[in-house]
């Protein structure tokens, strides 16, 4: 028997945005970090924020600890709008003042052929910080929008600004 060879016809999704997410545990206490994300992604999936085609999860690794997950978005603009709203906004707004013993990271690409990614608490380079330059997420670094040079402005504010983050004084 031949093996049945498909492929798909992605002409009704011009701005499709693939994101993979990872979450790695660093220390000991990361575990529990790592295991009380699980219920509140299944909960956020569930409730099918709009945009969003398929969530698909997965483990990188049993020791350390890393899981990951695979989503399908319509287009940027309803990634951006679901990051920044409530639960997630939430979530990385917490993540980022204590990281909880985990690293978490995310490299997005998107169909048009931009790529941006991210390394939060991440001790030995992955994907693709293996192999390319890494810079401090600061000023235009500092978000997916930026990173990625999206033409627009932002439909709903980051969960967390730059000054917000690292203590900074409004001037």
């Amino acid at each position: 028997m031949r093996v049945e060879r498909r492929t798909v016809d992605l002409t009704a999704y011009p701005d499709l945005v693939v994101i993979y997410l990872g979450m790695k545990v660093n220390t000991i206490t990361g575990i529990k970090t790592l295991l009380g994300f699980g219920p509140k992604i299944d909960n956020s999936v569930a409730a099918k924020p709009d945009g969003l085609l398929r969530h698909e999860s997965f483990l990188f690794s049993l020791l350390p600890p890393h899981v990951g997950m695979r989503q399908y978005w319509r287009d940027f603009p309803s990634l951006e709008r679901w990051s920044r709203s409530e639960p997630h906004m939430l979530w990385w707004k917490n993540f980022l003042r204590d990281s909880g013993g985990t690293g978490f990271w995310h490299e997005t690409y998107f169909r048009r052929g931009e790529i941006e990614a991210i390394y939060d608490d991440i001790g030995i380079p992955l994907g693709l910080s293996a192999f390319a330059p890494t810079a401090i997420a600061r000023g235009p670094m500092f978000s997916a929008r930026t990173r990625l040079g999206v033409q627009g402005s932002e439909t709903v504010s980051a969960p967390l600004s730059e000054a917000d983050l690292y203590g900074e004084s409004k001037q």
